[in-house]
């Protein structure tokens, strides 16, 4: 079943995971509830930290797991197969189906110029996005890992090509944003807002764990997963503040208060038109990378819950790569995106994904009771998992206290998985 991906590749499916529109859009919103860039810039370095502790935790995970099946396998095997078909239930619905189709409709949304876009060709454009990726990696692994490292490559072009042109254009000290901050006095901080701020974020650094997901299928898993899942997020922290640096200072704070297209905005009075149209490039090239990624490591949960016998055989591997799984992936993200909408998916999948990685991340302390022997084996165990799990269910909190239909969409997840383990156990 092994198909020797490489640490490039691995990194690579991190990066496209966790780069995704959510870097380009959320800063206007931040600026506006926080009034200071600094604290904008702030939050983001917190949410990276946080990131960094949700990988190191994952890491650990996958050094004494070394397997595809994420949360499922973590923790089915740590903790108990209910917790594990749970969480697998919950990837299904809301980790790969509803965030494909997610990722499918905003890309339809940057890529269709405002005149002509529609709800119907949205559709039919997310559909066909979908249908590429499917095509990417339902047949070959090698060949579907190939064009992912060549589309994130470009993707990182593109961003490195953006911040070159800043910084080759007009100095830090003449930015708009920079004068306006230097001009005003700093206002007051407001603990809620900072923390809604840092929710918001966590989305555009969740993916941090797509590794672990095709684990099964890296050589010398339990060093180059870790390693991959490590290393790929402090890249994207660091990419994050150095995007977000321009998002927050390049433009006048009154241009880009509460304003969702923060990264064009930006361009636009750094370059003109035609850095605007980079950005639109990177978040069309990200958009796309994020869900064909997802395409790719979703089916791996499925096809471990098949091997375990808690899905249908046919969503097992057949050579290099879970064929029907794959299939059942597009599908099922298809029908999502003709039966939803953005609103709807974003308020869903916040909630539910965040309870499912602090379970996961605590299924250490599960372990490290039963064999106190393995906490000097663990990174930075007991801090980095504490961290982590946390702020998760911080964040959890804060969505439910939002939108208190994100926290009951998620308790009926978790009963239907309930409900259909014990079907499938008793068959």
């Amino acid at each position: 079943m092994r198909s020797n991906l490489g640490l490039v590749t691995l990194i690579g499916l991190v990066i496209a995971n966790m780069i995704g529109a959510g870097v380009f859009t959320t800063s206007g919103f931040a600026l506006g509830d926080l009034g200071s860039p600094v604290l904008v810039l702030v939050a983001w370095l917190i949410g990276g930290i946080i990131a960094i502790c949700g990988a190191i935790s994952y890491g650990a995970l996958s050094r004494l797991l070394p397997y595809s099946g994420g949360e499922y396998l973590f923790l089915s095997r740590n903790v108990h197969p209910l917790a594990g078909f749970i969480a697998g239930w919950i990837s299904l619905l809301a980790g790969f189906t509803g965030a494909i189709a997610y990722a499918a409709i905003t890309f339809a949304v940057y890529l269709l110029p405002g005149s002509s876009s529609t709800k119907l060709t949205g559709n039919i454009v997310a559909t066909l996005a979908i249908l590429a990726a499917l095509v990417i990696h339902g047949f070959r692994v090698r060949h579907g890992a190939a064009i992912q490292n060549i589309t994130v490559a470009l993707k990182l072009l593109l961003i490195v090509f953006f911040i070159g042109s800043v910084a080759f254009g007009p100095g830090f000290a003449e930015w708009e944003g920079v004068r306006a901050y230097q001009a005003t006095d700093s206002g007051g901080f407001s603990l809620t807002a900072f923390a809604t701020t840092l929710m918001w974020i966590s989305f555009s650094y969740s993916g941090f764990n797509a590794a672990i997901y095709v684990a099964g299928e890296v050589d010398n898993a339990r060093q180059m997963v870790p390693r991959a899942i490590l290393q790929a997020t402090i890249i994207t922290t660091i990419i994050y503040l150095l995007l977000n640096t321009i998002f927050v200072f390049a433009p006048d704070p009154a241009a880009v208060s509460f304003k969702e297209d923060v990264a064009v905005i930006a361009a636009s009075v750094l370059g003109g038109e035609s850095l605007a149209k980079v950005i639109r490039a990177i978040i069309i090239v990200a958009l796309f990378t994020s869900l064909s990624a997802m395409v790719m490591i979703g089916p791996r949960v499925y096809a471990q819950m098949a091997e375990d016998g808690l899905m249908p055989g046919a969503l097992k591997f057949t050579r290099d790569a879970p064929h029907g799984a794959i299939i059942m992936q597009a599908l099922l993200a298809i029908v999502v995106v003709w039966i939803t909408s953005l609103r709807e998916l974003l308020s869903y999948l916040g909630f539910t994904l965040g309870i499912s990685a602090a379970a996961t991340v605590a299924s250490l302390f599960v372990l490290v009771r039963r064999n106190p022997a393995l906490a000097v084996q663990l990174p930075a165990y007991p801090w980095a998992p504490l961290v982590f799990i946390c702020f998760t269910l911080l964040f959890a909190g804060l969505a439910a206290f939002r939108n208190p239909w994100e926290m009951l969409a998620a308790i009926l997840t978790i009963l239907t998985g309930i409900l259909l383990y014990f079907i499938l156990h008793r068959s």
